[in-house]
C-alpha cells in the first residue's frame, strides 16, 4: 500500500511540473519535436526503479525504456537523465541502470549517458 501511495504521488509530482514547464513548438533536440521533460511521462511506471538500484523495473517500464531506446538513445539518455526526472527522487546513476536491469538485449551496448562511467 505504501508503495502504491508513494507510486501515486510521484506520477502526480511528475505530470504536474510537465504541465508546469514551458513547451517549445518544433523544437528539435534529442528527442526530435518533443521535450525531454515531455518523453519522461512515458517512464513514470518506472520511478521505483530509478530510486532503487536493487529493485526490478517492471514490465510497463521496461517496455516505455524499450521503446524510447529503439527510436534514439540520445533521447533516452535524456530522459533518464533531465532534471524533470530528479525531481520526482529519480537516481540519474540509477536511472542509467534500467535498460541493462530490465534485461533488454538490443540496448546499445557501450553507449554512456551524460559524462557518467556508466553504460544503458
Amino acid at each position: 500500500m505504501r508503495y502504491l501511495v508513494s507510486a501515486s504521488a510521484a506520477a502526480l509530482v511528475l505530470a504536474a511540473v510537465l504541465a508546469a514547464a514551458p513547451r517549445l513548438a518544433g523544437a528539435k533536440d534529442e528527442c526530435g519535436a518533443t521535450p525531454p521533460d515531455q518523453e519522461a511521462l512515458k517512464l513514470v511506471p518506472c520511478v521505483a526503479a530509478g530510486k532503487d538500484p536493487d529493485s526490478k523495473p517492471s514490465d510497463r517500464c521496461c517496455a516505455a525504456v524499450k521503446e524510447i531506446g529503439e527510436r534514439s538513445p540520445a533521447c533516452l539518455c535524456a530522459v533518464l537523465l533531465s532534471k524533470i526526472v530528479r525531481r520526482v527522487g529519480v537516481k540519474p546513476e540509477v536511472a542509467i541502470t534500467i535498460p541493462k536491469r530490465c534485461d533488454l538485449t538490443d540496448r546499445p551496448i557501450g553507449y554512456k549517458c551524460g559524462g557518467t562511467l556508466r553504460t544503458v
